[in-house]
């Protein structure tokens, strides 16, 4: 029943997703959605990317001075 009321809803907005305008800012809404998205996927791969550097360059010092984990 739910999924049935939510798939009617863009039928609600027939007239207004059917103008050009309409249709305009629902793209708008879906590139705005996406860069959202993209900058929160972004910020945590900044952070995997940063905290694997660090743990490379304390193995590579730790292998300068012998002291090799592996």
């Amino acid at each position: 029943m739910v999924v049935e009321s939510l798939t009617a809803v863009p039928l609600q907005f027939g007239g207004f997703l059917g103008s050009q305008l309409g249709q305009l800012l629902l793209v708008l809404v879906a590139i705005a959605v996406v860069i959202l998205v993209g900058r929160l996927v972004l910020k945590i791969a900044w952070r995997l990317v940063t905290i694997a550097a660090v743990i490379i360059g304390a193995l590579l010092l730790l292998s300068f001075f012998g002291l090799s984990p592996f």
